[in-house]
């Protein structure tokens, strides 16, 4: 999985790579996406309504299934893992036995299985050492300095990141002399005012579109001329992304963030939330070029647009797809709603056993397999 890792997943400690979210005072940033839950709204999901605590675990387990899933699947340079120990990690993860392990993967024996156990443990043994020599070499480096540790959601670091309103109005009316959709006065300034610039050009792009670069270029243009430089500033300070190869780039969601003055926006938000009600139902992903597809069922099918994301940013865990999205690119290919659930008002409903009664009609009807599809055989997606 290539995808460039953000400065926030950096800083995160252990703890909180392994929960997938950090806190800040006021809002919860999940380490996958960079969405930001803000703490004393109600969030909606699964039929009940959560604090921002509860709701950050949900999203993370809706859009993302599960923050192993999406470490398991980062590339060997960021991991340090083979292909094959991936492999062993989903399978032990997953609760299988030495033997059962053994049979899926078709290598040596039970007494194998246990061997590579072994050296895994090894390798933890060998990280949690590390991570201390490390530690201890920060901590030294800090004594040494005289340095505060730099804020956990920092892209480039800087002494001040706390800004008021009024603050926020007054660089804007500075560096934006003819108004906020005019001409950027200067590139040299602090970086906490740089932000502040940065986040007032992300509002002439649009939330949910895709740029390509000569796109972006001449967006910028209407804010200065050095529009190289503003691109790789939206870039490091986490209001933009891009695909590795360039060709595709997108306003985080992050960087559209509330501010101080959407307190109605906030109220009103928080009504639409009652009366949101979450769908669950299977969907395919559609090639138009061969017609194959790929089956998926979701208890909520407003995540349809996180996989579209992780096929963007290069990361979905099926390969075959990943490839062939890579091949044709974005506009080949369809996001289809096949089935909604039709959940029960009254008595006892398993929605997951529903869920996968039916995901099992739609493969028996489809048959997404081989030549017609991206699912495999025998396996849930």
């Amino acid at each position: 999985m290539s995808v460039k890792i953000p400065a926030i997943f950096w800083n995160a400690s252990p703890e909180e790579l392994k929960k997938g979210y950090i806190e800040e005072e006021d809002h919860y940033i999940c380490l996958i996406c960079g969405k930001t839950i803000e703490k004393g709204v109600v969030y909606p999901g699964k039929g009940v309504f959560y604090e921002a605590g509860r709701y950050i675990r949900v999203h993370i387990e809706e859009v993302h299934e599960s923050v192993f899933e999406y470490l398991i699947q980062l590339d060997k340079r960021i991991t340090g893992l083979t292909e094959h120990q991936k492999s062993l990690l989903q399978l032990f993860y997953q609760g299988k036995s030495d033997g059962e392990v053994q049979t899926e993967m078709g290598i040596g024996s039970a007494s194998t299985i246990r061997n590579h156990r072994f050296v895994l443990k090894e390798k933890e043994r060998q990280a949690k050492v590390f991570l201390a020599l490390m530690e201890l070499l920060k901590d030294n480096n800090k004594r040494s300095a005289g340095n505060s540790p730099p804020h956990k959601t920092a892209g480039m670091i800087d002494d001040r990141y706390n800004i008021t309103q009024e603050e926020r109005e007054k660089i804007i009316k500075t560096y934006f002399p003819e108004g906020r959709e005019g001409l950027l006065k200067h590139l040299a300034m602090k970086e906490k005012y740089r932000r502040v610039v940065l986040r007032e050009i992300t509002k002439r792009f649009q939330v949910n579109e895709f740029y390509n670069e000569k796109q972006v270029n001449e967006i910028l243009k209407t804010a200065h001329d050095d529009f190289a430089t503003l691109r790789r500033y939206l870039i490091e300070y986490g209001f933009m992304d891009r695909k590795p190869d360039g060709s595709q780039y997108w306003l985080k969601e992050a960087a559209h963030g509330m501010e101080e003055e959407d307190m109605d926006r906030k109220k009103e938000l928080k009504q639409q939330y009652k009366e949101i009600k979450t769908e669950g139902g299977v969907y395919q992903i559609r090639n138009t070029k061969n017609q194959k597809v790929f089956v998926i069922t979701t208890p909520n099918l407003k995540t349809i647009n996180g996989r579209q994301m992780e096929l963007v940013r290069g990361g979905h865990r099926n390969k075959q797809l990943q490839e062939e999205w890579n091949l044709f690119g974005k506009e080949a290919f369809v996001f289809e709603v096949l089935e909604i659930l039709e959940e029960k008002e009254e008595g006892f409903f398993d929605k997951a056993d529903e869920l996968k009664k039916l995901e099992t009609k739609w493969l028996e009807k489809l048959q997404p397999f081989g030549e017609r599809g991206y699912n495999q055989p025998n396996k849930r997606k």
